[in-house]
């Protein structure tokens, strides 16, 4: 088995993918091991090296039972990429994983190529809750508290739909060591990252589940407000632990935002992929395949076009943030009474961060520049998709 000792304890570690590509590390969820990417690396392994691992106390890593904090599960993942001579990577965790993420991002900038952190936070309150689970688990068991917490995890038709895909996640959850699974609880309560967040330079992608109650969208929010430069996009029919319960948008995202800043321009092929990479990230893989597979020869020698052009060449640019993107398209089709493509790219950029009230400022923006019945045209449209959402 891989694994390299790290201050003071043996971290299991897997890599996929290229030897010379970079290098995406991913960090795991308390609770959790390095399975619980096993959904989303193989769309990235065939063009990036791929390194997950197990956190202290989790999986088939080692246990100390010694303080720590975030800063210390950052040293660990420093650790780990020197001894994998490893100088730089793109940076990716969730829940405590995130965390880790952030405070790895902050502590060494000259190691972060991009930061992506999923349903995470800076601060999680009250610490005296982190407290009670940590001494819970290690009088109990992390059977203690298993039942209670995978609820949070996974919406509610996930749960029907994909029993043996949450039963997976228990029985993962039991593994996990007392000490360790204790101590990592305690590192969340003493940790606030709050006034940091704006030291980390590196293009920053916030991803949040729509539905997650453990790091809800409003805790999203405050992580990318204080990230200079920073994306956010919230992931529909997802909740806490969204890369097993949407592995598809997970990965989508992780591309379309990692290719962007590695300017990927390998071949034509790979020019399509990266397109199609974002496209689906942006307007849902669902619609996106449904386009792909209606379309004849004719139509799918357009499809390529659009995903080349459109999606590798423009949406794939870094130089505008996906939400401001976004907010140029919408105005555009305003401008130019395009009803169908105004509302598809509605809710998208919803998830790309902009808000009801900065949808409604651009309407009225727009007409005041291509006319009232425009922006009555473009406010009926919202109305019309959006219905509750846009009030």
């Amino acid at each position: 088995m891989p694994t390299a000792e790290v201050n003071g304890v043996s971290l299991f570690y897997d890599l996929a993918g290229p030897p010379d590509a970079p290098v995406i590390a991913f960090s795991n969820s308390l609770g959790c091991s390095l399975a619980m990417w096993d959904g989303v690396v193989p769309a990235l392994a065939g063009r990036y090296r791929c390194l997950r691992y197990d956190m202290r106390g989790h999986g088939r890593s080692g246990s100390a039972d010694v303080a720590i904090t975030i800063d210390d599960l950052a040293a660990d993942l420093a650790g780990l990429l020197d001894r994998l001579a490893i100088g730089s990577a793109h940076i990716v965790g969730l829940s405590l994983g995130g965390m880790t993420a952030l405070a790895f991002a902050a502590r060494y900038p000259e190691r972060v190529k991009t930061v992506v952190t999923m349903a995470s936070a800076a601060v999680l309150l009250p610490p005296d809750f982190w407290q009670k689970r940590a001494a819970l688990v290690r009088t109990s068991g992390p059977e203690a508290v298993v039942d209670t917490i995978l609820p949070r995890w996974f919406t509610a038709p996930f749960r029907a739909a994909a029993p043996e895909a949450v039963d997976r996640i228990r029985g993962m959850f039991l593994t996990v060591d007392r000490a360790g699974y204790a101590r990592c609880c305690e590192a969340i309560a003493v940790m606030d990252l709050r006034d940091r967040l704006a030291q980390i330079a590196a293009p920053a992608l916030v991803l949040v589940g729509a539905e997650d109650p453990v790091t809800p969208p409003a805790l999203a929010e405050e992580v990318r407000s204080r990230i200079p430069g920073a994306e956010l996009t919230v992931i529909a029919d997802a909740a806490h632990l969204m890369a097993v319960e949407r592995p598809d948008a997970v990965a989508g995202h992780l591309a379309a935002f990692i290719d962007r800043h590695e300017g990927r321009r390998a071949d034509d092929d790979d020019d399509f992929q990266r397109g199609l990479a974002i496209r689906k990230a942006v307007l849902g893989g669902e619609y996106v395949e449904r386009a792909l597979v209606g379309a004849g020869p004719l139509a799918m020698a357009w499809q390529d076009f659009i995903t080349r052009h459109a999606w590798n060449d423009v949406w794939g640019d870094p130089a505008l943030p996906q939400k401001t993107r976004s907010l140029v398209t919408l105005a555009m089709m305003i401008a130019l009474h395009r009803e169908e493509e105004f509302r598809l790219h509605l809710r998208p950029a919803l998830r790309n961060g902009v808000s009801a009230a900065e949808l409604a400022a651009l309407i009225r923006q727009a007409a005041a520049y291509a006319g009232i019945p425009a922006g009555n045209a473009a406010m009926r449209w919202a109305r019309a998709e959006l219905g509750d959402d846009f009030k």
